[in-house]
C-alpha cells in the first residue's frame, strides 16, 4: 500500500510551489498589463513580442547556436567517454574534476579569458575571422566549455548504467568494426542519457547572457535585455518565453527518462 503524505510534507510541498510558481504568475499577470492604460488583461504584450522582427531573428540564431553546440558537445564527448571507460577508467576522476571548472568559474571570467585567447593564440597569432568573428564559432567553441558540466554528466552516468566492455567484446568478435561498434550498439544503450545531454545543452545556450552580451554577439537573452530597457509589458512576456522554452526542456528530460534503454541493452556495468 502507499503511504499516506504526513501534513508536514504537504506543508513542504505546497510552500516550495508557492515560492517558484509566485514569481512566475506575477510575471504573467505583469504581462497582462496594457501598455496604455496599465490595466489587465491584454495581450498586446505578447503580440509586440511576435510582431518584432529581432524576436524571430535573435530566437533563430539561439536555437541555431544550440543545435551546433549540441552536435559539437557529442561528437567531442561521447567517443572520449566511451574509451575513458572502455580502456582508462583511472582518467575518469581527473574529468570529472575538469567538469566541475565550468561551475567554478564564472562566465565573466570565462568569456574574458577565451577573447584573450583566440585574439592571440601562442605560436599561431590571432584566430581566423571566420571563427573568432562569428557566432558560430566563437560562442559554439563557448557554449561547449559552458554545457560541459551537463554533457560529461549526462552521458557518464549513461555509460556506467550499462557493461561497456561486455557490448564492445561482443560486438568485435561477431565482426563489427570500431565504427560500428560505437554507433549501432553504445549509441543506442545511452540513447536517454544522450538526449538529456542535449536538452540541457538546450536550456543553458537558449539563456545565456553574459557570454554573448561582453563578446558583442545579438542573441536571444540579448534581446530580451535589450526590451527590457525599452517596453516593461513586452519584456515581462519575452522572459516568460524564454522560462517556458527552457522548461520545455526539462520535461522532456523527464519525458525521455521514462524510457528504457533498446533491445541490445545490457545491465550490470560496474
Amino acid at each position: 500500500m502507499l503511504k499516506r503524505f504526513s501534513f508536514s510534507a504537504w506543508f513542504w510541498i505546497v510552500l516550495g510551489a508557492f515560492y517558484f510558481l509566485f514569481p512566475l504568475v506575477a510575471t504573467l499577470l505583469f504581462s497582462l498589463n496594457d501598455r496604455i492604460t496599465g490595466k489587465c488583461c491584454s495581450l498586446g504584450a505578447y503580440g509586440t513580442i511576435f510582431h518584432d522582427h529581432q524576436f524571430w531573428t535573435t530566437l533563430k540564431l539561439s536555437f541555431e547556436l544550440s543545435l551546433e553546440t549540441i552536435a559539437v558537445s557529442l561528437l567531442l564527448f561521447v567517443p572520449t567517454i566511451y574509451w575513458v571507460h572502455l580502456k582508462l577508467p583511472k582518467l575518469r576522476p581527473v574529468i570529472s574534476f575538469m567538469a566541475l571548472v565550468p561551475f567554478v568559474v564564472p562566465p565573466i571570467i570565462l568569456v574574458v579569458g577565451l577573447l584573450d585567447f583566440y585574439r592571440s593564440i601562442p605560436g599561431f597569432g590571432r584566430a581566423p575571422q571566420w571563427f573568432y568573428g562569428t557566432p558560430w564559432g566563437f560562442l559554439v567553441a563557448a557554449y561547449v566549455i559552458l554545457a560541459f558540466p551537463y554533457v560529461f554528466f549526462s552521458l557518464d552516468a549513461g555509460f556506467r548504467s550499462i557493461d561497456v566492455h561486455t557490448l564492445t567484446e561482443a560486438s568485435l568478435n561477431l565482426g563489427a568494426s570500431w565504427r560500428q561498434t560505437l554507433t549501432r550498439v553504445i549509441l543506442p544503450n545511452i540513447r536517454v542519457a544522450a538526449v538529456s545531454a542535449a536538452l540541457l545543452t538546450l536550456a543553458v545556450v537558449m539563456g545565456e547572457f553574459t557570454i554573448a552580451s561582453l563578446s558583442a554577439f545579438h542573441t536571444f537573452p540579448t534581446y530580451i535585455q535589450y526590451v527590457n530597457e525599452t517596453q516593461a509589458f513586452p519584456a515581462a512576456a519575452a522572459s516568460l518565453m524564454s522560462f517556458g522554452i527552457t522548461w520545455a526542456a526539462m520535461l522532456s528530460i523527464l519525458l525521455v527518462g521514462r524510457r528504457r534503454g533498446g533491445p541490445l541493452q545490457a545491465r550490470g556495468g560496474r
